[in-house]
């Protein structure tokens, strides 16, 4: 027999999603070795993208891939506190393309911005990415720094380019080496590398409507409509990592823009915080979400107290 009437009844609206979906995918199983400063790494990027993003709406969601309990208590404390609006925890590992399966098919936003755990973001990120997904057309995703990916994956792109009696197209080395290098070396490469890879491929920059975008994007970081990405799910994938290129490859296929900002506003931070000493001084206010009623200690004594009136009305000892 039911013990009083349910509360939710009496209330008259709830919280509406806002149209753009930061969505973060987090994988930390221990805090040791290779995964030693990740918690850390994490934290700084959740907080540059609440200090990065000014005027636009948005709520930031984060999918946890079944990380220690360390990580985990510490997501729900920073859920408690503002920094995360939504938050998934799964007990398994799915790999990165189930997680991409429940967080872009569940993110509520019309428009997702989807990042890896160790992004370190910008001002204005958000909003130049806006700007080539809402400008260029049939654009499948926008990534808010420029770097150079494999040309197979843009073919369309610079095929649709070239055929646009609107667009106009520059080729050669148009972001300075230093920016380039930057990027290479996040992602473990010599300097012999970097420089061979340089001066064996070349950047190729449009403008569409005033608004310029090289060519490109990468599955670590992107901007695109949840419709879009919806064709592509489910992905299919029998190994944890090393698949995601499916995202690049198939988007190309089917004749989606794979665009990128002119300016780095977006950084891959790898495993550590070396060198981003700076980053870690930026710390954000804390967010409270609904007014002072969800300021988590009142929220938590209103609770405790609703609770004992209940049992006082309704307990089963009375």
């Amino acid at each position: 027999m039911r013990l009083g009437q349910n509360p939710a009844k009496f209330v008259n609206s709830v919280a509406k999603p806002e149209r753009i979906t930061v969505a973060v995918l987090n994988y930390i199983p221990f805090i040791s070795g290779y995964y030693a400063e990740l918690p850390q790494v994490l934290e700084t990027s959740l907080r540059s993208i609440r200090s990065s993003i000014e005027g636009i709406p948005y709520d930031l969601m984060v999918f946890d891939n079944a990380s220690c309990p360390e990580v985990k208590e510490q997501l729900l404390r920073w859920q408690d506190e503002g920094l995360i609006d939504m938050l998934i925890l799964s007990s398994k590992n799915l790999g990165k393309g189930g997680a991409w399966n429940i967080m872009l098919e569940g993110a509520p936003g019309e428009i997702i911005a989807y990042a890896d755990n160790d992004c370190l973001f910008y001002p204005g990120w958000l909003a130049r990415s806006l700007e080539i997904l809402e400008t260029y057309p049939n654009v499948g995703m926008v990534t808010a720094r420029p770097f150079r990916t494999n040309p197979e994956s843009y073919s369309a792109t610079l095929e649709w380019a070239r055929e646009n009696e609107e667009t106009t197209v520059q080729e050669g080395d148009l972001v300075p080496f230093e920016i380039f290098r930057e990027f290479d070396l996040s992602l473990g490469q010599s300097e012999d590398e970097i420089k061979t890879h340089y001066q064996t491929s070349q950047d190729v920059l449009l403008s569409y409507k005033g608004i310029s975008a090289y060519t490109g994007a990468s599955h670590w970081q992107f901007t695109s409509y949840k419709e879009v990405l919806s064709r592509y799910l489910p992905f299919q994938m029998d190994r944890p990592m090393g698949q995601v290129k499916q995202l690049d490859q198939r988007m190309n296929a089917d004749g989606y823009l794979r665009l990128m900002v002119t300016d780095p506003l977006v950084m891959n931070m790898s495993n550590t915080l070396e060198n981003r000493a700076d980053v870690l001084q930026k710390s954000e206010p804390k967010k409270i979400h609904g007014g002072i009623k969800e300021f988590p200690p009142l929220k938590k004594a209103l609770m405790g107290l609703y609770n004992r009136i209940f049992k006082m009305y309704y307990g089963k000892d009375q």
